[in-house]
């Protein structure tokens, strides 16, 4: 690859035009995403089926797959109110998001064979939420050697695996 300098820098470039979108906001819903009219957390639980991606469903929280998955099985678990920091959820919402945390890991070491996870939450857009308004948890599964070439030199994840085959494992093996 040759700079606009004229030197090159020895790097093959590996391009993934479908997250431009993500990137410059354009296949976000209408609105903004600080108002719940615009707010893609508090629209899924109300989408047809085919395009929700949620996974399961409790009476304060509901667990979906993320739209631009790390890994293959990663959820976000998010509360049906719309909130942005985890100081502001009750109780019972503190409670039942501990639970479908622990639920969506289990779940997934059965459907994948997880070895491990990533789990967190990024308040504020300083610390990388996307959608700072609406507070979401992340549980990323993990397997031994995941992290190959394309993600640390290409900055290009390679999913194995559709979205909508996903969300059907994991909405079946989840607990009743």
């Amino acid at each position: 690859m040759v700079h606009d300098n004229g030197l090159a820098d020895g790097l093959d470039r590996l391009w993934t035009p479908h997250r431009m979108a993500y990137v410059s906001g354009g296949d976000r819903p209408d609105g903004a995403p600080e108002k719940p009219p615009g707010c893609p957390f508090c629209r899924a639980p109300g989408l047809p089926a085919e395009q929700d991606l949620v996974v399961a469903r409790g009476a304060h929280v509901y667990a979906m797959l993320n739209l631009y998955p790390y890994n293959p099985g990663h959820l976000l678990i998010c509360p049906y109110r719309h909130v942005a920091d985890y100081t502001d959820l009750d109780t019972p919402e503190t409670i039942e998001l501990a639970a479908f945390t622990k639920d969506a890991m289990r779940v997934i070491r059965h459907v994948s064979n997880a070895h491990g996870f990533n789990l967190g939450m990024n308040q504020g857009g300083v610390a990388g939420a996307g959608i700072a308004a609406h507070l979401h948890q992340h549980v990323v599964p993990r397997w031994g050697g995941d992290a190959n070439f394309m993600p640390v030199i290409a900055r290009t994840n390679v999913l194995p695996q559709l979205l909508a085959d996903t969300r059907d494992l994991l909405a079946k093996a989840w607990p009743a």
